[in-house]
């Protein structure tokens, strides 16, 4: 009749609705289930067990790198203030770049050169042998100080606010002068042939040049031109 609805027979919806989700979703009692429907049951809580696990396992990571960003974001505005006090922040690593290394060896070579040249001179007494000293010095301990000056950067030690800090001054001087005493005996008996005026000409460079090499080093320290600053994470 119009306005009616017919029922199907019953053994055609109890069919329907042993084959419909819905049936196995709103079953009060998984025992009732069929075998098959079962198992599907099964499937669909295994997957939703992993899924929560892979959500679980990835709300780990979004946290992780939440906090490293939280982190970075506080490192960079110290350093945009220690910028901003023309200063880099403290605890902050930095390392020198090979051009920075390369000019301080060079200019130091000039500085040192024209004291060796001026003790030779006054020793040797000959414009000549002072040149020479000069020139055999020159070459081999620019390309040694650059060596020295790429293996010590390397090490952090001694480094504090963005600056080496005196103690490191100090013993990279010390640490040169050894060398260089070295070297300039040697040039100044093999040019000279006497172990007199060598000797007095590495003496008076030892004293001297490492007060001088201290100062260069602190006034190189306040230079920031050739200095990358290094932030340090972890992922």
């Amino acid at each position: 009749l119009p306005g009616q609805t017919v029922a199907p027979p019953s053994h055609i919806s109890s069919s329907r609705a042993q084959l419909s989700p819905l049936f196995v979703a709103s079953a009060s009692n998984i025992d009732e289930l069929s075998e098959g429907n079962k198992k599907a049951l099964l499937s669909i809580e295994k997957e939703i067990e992993k899924a929560n696990r892979q959500k679980e396992k990835y709300l780990e990571k979004v946290n992780k790198f939440d906090d490293i960003t939280s982190t970075l974001e506080k490192k960079k505005n110290t350093y945009l203030d220690g910028l901003a006090l023309g200063k880099a922040p403290e605890g902050t690593n930095f390392s020198e770049t090979t051009a920075r290394s390369a000019v301080k060896a060079l200019m130091w070579r000039v500085i040192a050169g024209s004291v060796t040249f001026v003790t030779s001179l006054k020793f040797s007494g000959s414009v000549k042998v002072a040149l020479s000293i000069v020139g055999s010095d020159f070459l081999s301990k620019a390309a040694t100080m650059f060596i020295g000056e790429r293996l010590m950067n390397k090490s952090q030690a001694g480094r504090s606010a963005g600056a080496d800090d005196a103690g490191r001054s100090l013993a990279k001087a010390l640490i040169w002068r050894l060398f260089a005493i070295c070297n300039t005996l040697a040039a100044g008996l093999l040019i000279s042939k006497d172990l007199s005026i060598a000797s007095k000409i590495a003496g008076s460079d030892a004293i001297f040049k490492t007060a001088l090499m201290f100062v260069y080093e602190r006034v190189w320290a306040k230079i920031e031109w050739g200095k990358e600053y290094q932030i340090d994470f972890l992922i």
